[in-house]
């Protein structure tokens, strides 16, 4: 099953960025993007896995 499409409008800092990965598709530099700041926000674990409630609460 494909996920549904979704248009998003970039600011121009973050264009300026983006074009720094030039040779990567820019949504597989923006998916990179976000799993690093769900990790770093406690989302996901070490690993990329959902974290639970209950596991955030432990580390807390």
């Amino acid at each position: 099953m494909t996920a549904p499409a979704w248009t998003v409008r970039l600011d121009e800092a973050t264009t300026r960025l983006l074009r720094r990965y030039r040779g990567e598709k820019p949504t597989a530099v923006i998916a990179r993007a976000m799993r690093l700041l769900a990790q770093a926000d406690g989302l996901l674990d070490a690993s990329g896995k959902p974290t639970t409630d209950r596991a955030q609460r432990r580390q807390t």
